[in-house]
């Protein structure tokens, strides 16, 4: 009796182990400091690229291959759609001037609309893919970024009559990032390089390769200890970058399907999105000065972009999930902190 008691605490005692091993495994890529914390099922026809927060007004925009969505950032409701943006890829925002600037690289065009109507008010022509854009609150110019060579379109939001200015950067442009002091920095996908930018005096300043990074596609920036992290569609890599010097200062490997890429101050947390696995890589420097990945969150079918709001520390991303009736639906999710929902 006391041999066969052993021999079943003895069997019970390795399934539970392996059962403990198991459910780690299974668990480790959902446990960390974040979480979905709503899916805002939205509908519709049509792929997605880029999207917009704005966190005065609560919105998010998301570009939909013929337009771009507007959605209440914390209602998950539509508050409309800007119409006529064939082939949508990228929204700036200019609230002082009640005006967004929203790309339509299938008609070399920025398109812009009224903040409140959603209506267009003027078309500007760009370059032959016109894909990222972003406002850059130092120089009050919004910078639109081409996908094809055809360099970085200037744009007087305050002077819209006044025909835009073309700043020569060779190779196909994809995100970019601005630091608000002066500098804009932006990704040269096919020379896997990051260029830095004066945009007061619209001038290139450097072009720094990034490797081992290729590829590159998603940016972030931490303003406060001036570091680029750049993601890496061509081998799923994140590259940090000093922003000042740029020397390469590490590495970290993430996922496949690279398009974005965020950073939460507050959090201490960079947000790489992985399209193609439908996951998020979470990573977090350590106490070493090191970098590395805290947490791989899982998100949805190609959910490859991201975008942050900086006053609620949540950030959102548009991807595929199951609808009622068990197809895929389009939806926006939200992603937080998971000790304060």
């Amino acid at each position: 009796m006391t041999y066969r008691l052993a021999m079943l605490l003895t069997t019970g005692l390795a399934l539970l182990t392996l059962s403990a091993a198991g459910y780690a495994t299974a668990s480790a890529a959902e446990a960390g400091p974040l979480q979905v914390l709503k899916t805002f099922a939205l509908g519709g026809e049509g792929g997605w690229d880029l999207l917009t927060v704005d966190p005065q007004a609560r919105r998010v925009y998301v570009s939909r291959a013929t337009r771009v969505m507007v959605i209440d950032a914390d209602k998950g409701t539509l508050l409309g759609e800007v119409a006529d943006v064939n082939g949508a890829h990228g929204v700036a925002v200019v609230p002082e001037l009640n005006l967004g600037f929203a790309t339509a690289g299938k008609d070399k065009a920025v398109v812009v609309f009224d903040l409140k109507t959603f209506k267009t008010v003027k078309k500007i022509p760009a370059g032959p893919k016109a894909d990222a854009i972003l406002y850059d609150p130092a120089s009050k110019k919004v910078f639109a970024f081409d996908n094809s060579g055809g360099g970085i379109t200037v744009i007087d939001p305050a002077a819209l009559d006044k025909a835009p200015v073309t700043l020569a950067v060779p190779g196909k442009l994809e995100l970019a990032v601005a630091d608000g002091a002066g500098r804009l920095y932006v990704n040269v996908e096919d020379k896997s390089e990051v260029v830095a930018i004066d945009t007061k005096a619209l001038k290139v300043l450097a072009h720094w390769p990034i490797a081992p990074g290729e590829e590159p596609t998603g940016v972030a920036l931490d303003a406060a200890h001036k570091r680029l992290f750049i993601g890496c569609g061509g081998n799923a890599k994140m590259i940090i970058v000093d922003a000042e010097t740029g020397k390469v200062l590490g590495n970290v490997g993430v996922g496949k399907g690279v398009d974005g890429a965020a950073f939460d101050a507050q959090l201490g947390l960079v947000m790489i999105p992985n399209g193609r696995d439908g996951t998020l890589s979470v990573i977090k420097e350590g106490p070493a000065g090191e970098f590395k990945v805290i947490q791989t969150l899982k998100t949805a079918t190609r959910a490859k972009t991201v975008a942050a709001d900086p006053t609620t520390h949540r950030i959102y991303l548009p991807g595929f999930v199951a609808g009622a009736d068990g197809k895929d639906t389009f939806a926006l999710l939200v992603i937080g902190s998971a000790e304060k929902p």
